[in-house]
This record gives C-alpha cells, sequence and structure tokens, in this order.
C-alpha cells in the first residue's frame, strides 16, 4: 500500500470514530429523569452540566412569598390615609343571597381605580350597568378592566384595594 493511500486510510477512520463520538448521545431520557429529580431532591434552583457532547441546563421557578403588612394603630397621619380608602364596610341589611356577584376572573391584584391618586371606578350605592368598569385585576403585569355584566346598585364591596384576589373570588355585591 502507498504512503498516499495509507495516509488517506488513516484520515478515514480516525474522521468516523469522530462522527460516531459527536453524534452519540451522552444522556439518554432515564439518565436525564434522574438527575432531574436529584436536583430537585437537594433543593437546587439551578443546575448545568456540559461535555464535549452534550449542555444540559436544569432550572426551576420558586414562587415569591406574598408578604402582606400590618397596619401600626390608628395615628394621625395613618386616620387620613384610611379615610381616603373607597373600599367601606359592607352594609349589614343586605344578605348575599340576593346579591349578583362579580366575581374575579384570573388570579392577581385588586384595584378600585384606574390609578393611585384617582377616584375609585365606583363605590357603595353607586349604579352600573353592564358595560361600566368596575376595577382592575392586574395579572403579570397586564391591567385587566372587570365589567360589571348587569345592571344594579352597588350594595357590597368585598376587598380592599391592593389586596390579592383568587380566581372566582367575589369582589363585588350588586342588587339588581
Amino acid at each position: 500500500m502507498s504512503e498516499t493511500a495509507l495516509a488517506k486510510s488513516k484520515s478515514e477512520t480516525k474522521e468516523r470514530t469522530i462522527k460516531k463520538q459527536t453524534t452519540a448521545p451522552s444522556l439518554n431520557m432515564a439518565e436525564l429523569r434522574e438527575l432531574a429529580e436529584l436536583v430537585n431532591e437537594h433543593g437546587f434552583t439551578d443546575f448545568e452540566f456540559e461535555n464535549a457532547n452534550i449542555r444540559v441546563r436544569l432550572s426551576k421557578m420558586i414562587a415569591a412569598p406574598i408578604v402582606q403588612t400590618v397596619q401600626p394603630a390608628v395615628s394621625a397621619p395613618v386616620a387620613a390615609t384610611v379615610q381616603n380608602e373607597t373600599v367601606t364596610p359592607e352594609t349589614p341589611t343586605a344578605t348575599d343571597e340576593d346579591l349578583h356577584k362579580i366575581t374575579s376572573p384570573i388570579v392577581g391584584t385588586f384595584y378600585a381605580s384606574p390609578a393611585p391618586d384617582k377616584d375609585a371606578y365606583v363605590s357603595l350605592g353607586d349604579k352600573v350597568s353592564e358595560n361600566t368598569t368596575v376595577c382592575i385585576v392586574e395579572a403579570m403585569k397586564l391591567m385587566n378592566e372587570i365589567q360589571a355584566e348587569v345592571s344594579g346598585e352597588v350594595v357590597k364591596i368585598y376587598v380592599e384595594n391592593g389586596q390579592p384576589v383568587e380566581y372566582g373570588q367575589p369582589l363585588f355585591g350588586i342588587r339588581k
């Protein structure tokens, strides 16, 4: 065999070996699942593995805890803010069974007004129609205007401004 043929043969053999090495996966699905379980078991939020053939990155999102603050006993400055709140106590004469409840269509934060320095969309005793915007529920930085969907009078406000709300949670009670 000539030197050229021998060199060519060695080159082809080396090329096939390299192709086999680069195309063969270094982790199968069972190994990947086992790796994910280990990462979860040890409480990691991020894990990254890399070698010549593969790169694996596992990341776990952790929900931020909801922190609620408790207001101190009423003092002069706090009393002024409480008096400006748009939410007032429920009317004891109205029963829940007689009311149409406007519920939250999504999980988010309830806002009674379009901006902190603006008046509330509705207050107790206000008349509303089907297309009246009654509040905003913010979810993931999107402001969702909530419509009354019925005509009547606002007789109950179940939540306070800035309060987190759940899907289906009552927001307002409307007497038709």
